[in-house]
């Protein structure tokens, strides 16, 4: 290596070819190398950069085991914690490779790969629940605060990479009993809906299928599609459903009931649309693609508790759900959002007794 040295007036360089002069100002002395004419300090900068690198994942290491040995049970909390906050970076780059991908090739969310569009749904509603801990972490020293609530109610305040296998199938119990406290009240506001349709063959189909439903009985793929037409105007529309339905509905939909009815009304509409295309997409990508954790994943959010099931019996439950979708038209989209309710009221029964 040799030395540069860059003085007020001129820029004096010796090497073995002798000295070499410029009209540069002053500069701070600097070493460069005769291979690659690269100032020295890039090197030494990359070089000390990999150490630190290196020495912060030795201590991290250690400090993993310390916890490890000494306090097992916040180790697994702590390893939970930031493994769920690498899953969580993983899924946004992830959604922003798909979202560069329809901005560059023109495509809408319906025209995407099922597991795309999976993705950006589950993605969205992980955010909309992250949100608010983040914006109560931002004051100063908040963020301890905002890690205890955490500690104490990581159902309510985190997302699914927060939590740990056996809390997953907890707080997905949980969840859907809550949702599953309103469907009789949604069988019987169907029925209530029903009596005042003015086709009496299908007006009497509707109500032998909704007393079946509450005398526990499932029903069969091919009975509610013989029952369509009532979904795709008065009464049962989403545009002309009640007020009372709508609220049931939403508990359903994992949505909120405490919002306007026009709202309301507009997310029912728009939650349960994006379920249809997903079934689209679905039907060609094919049901038996899925692995398990994605077809317990895809009953769930169908409106049936997957948790206790093993993947041939969600994937013959899904499969019979996709045969109704694709067969069912935009405008009676309000019929797959009753479905939630009517195939999944008594289907553990039924396997029971099977």
């Amino acid at each position: 290596f040799s030395k540069m040295a860059l003085t007020r007036g001129c820029l004096r360089l010796r090497g073995r070819r002798g000295c070499y002069f410029s009209d540069f100002l002053h500069y701070p002395t600097v070493y460069v190398s005769q291979l690659t004419g690269h100032p020295l300090s890039q090197f030494f900068t990359t070089a000390k950069r990999r150490s630190i690198i290196s020495k912060v994942k030795r201590l991290n290491a250690k400090y993993e085991q310390f916890l490890e040995r000494n306090f097992p049970r916040f180790y697994v909390i702590y390893s939970t914690f930031f493994r769920g906050f690498h899953l969580l970076y993983l899924d946004f780059k992830e959604v922003t490779g798909i979202k560069h991908k329809m901005a560059d090739q023109g495509l809408k969310y319906n025209q995407l790969h099922y597991r795309e569009m999976e993705k950006l749904r589950q993605f969205r509603r992980d955010i909309i629940k992250v949100i608010p801990v983040v914006l109560l972490s931002l004051p100063p020293f908040a963020n301890y605060i905002v890690f205890v609530l955490m500690y104490f109610f990581p159902r309510q305040l985190l997302i699914r990479h927060f939590w740990n296998l056996e809390q997953q199938k907890e707080f997905m119990e949980i969840y859907h009993s809550i949702r599953a406290e309103v469907y009789p009240n949604a069988v019987k506001n169907l029925i209530k809906a029903v009596s005042r349709f003015p086709d009496k063959r299908l007006k009497n189909q509707l109500l032998q299928l909704g007393t079946k439903v509450q005398e526990g009985i499932h029903p069969e793929i091919s009975q509610l599609y013989l029952v369509a037409k009532p979904f795709s105007g008065r009464p049962l529309e989403i545009r002309y459903i009640n007020a009372r339905q709508m609220k049931t509905l939403s508990k359903v939909m994992f949505l909120t009931p405490h919002l306007p009815t026009f709202i309301m009304r507009r997310r029912l509409r728009s939650h349960i649309m994006e379920i249809h295309h997903l079934d689209q997409a679905l039907n060609v990508f094919g049901v038996h693609n899925l692995s398990e954790d994605e077809l317990r994943t895809a009953c769930y959010i169908r409106g049936l508790n997957s948790v206790h099931l093993n993947a041939a019996e969600c994937k013959e439950w899904l499969t019979k759900w996709v045969q109704l979708s694709k067969k069912l038209k935009d405008s009676e989209a309000s019929l797959l959002l009753h479905s939630m309710v009517l195939l999944s009221t008594n289907y553990h029964n039924s396997r029971k007794s099977k």
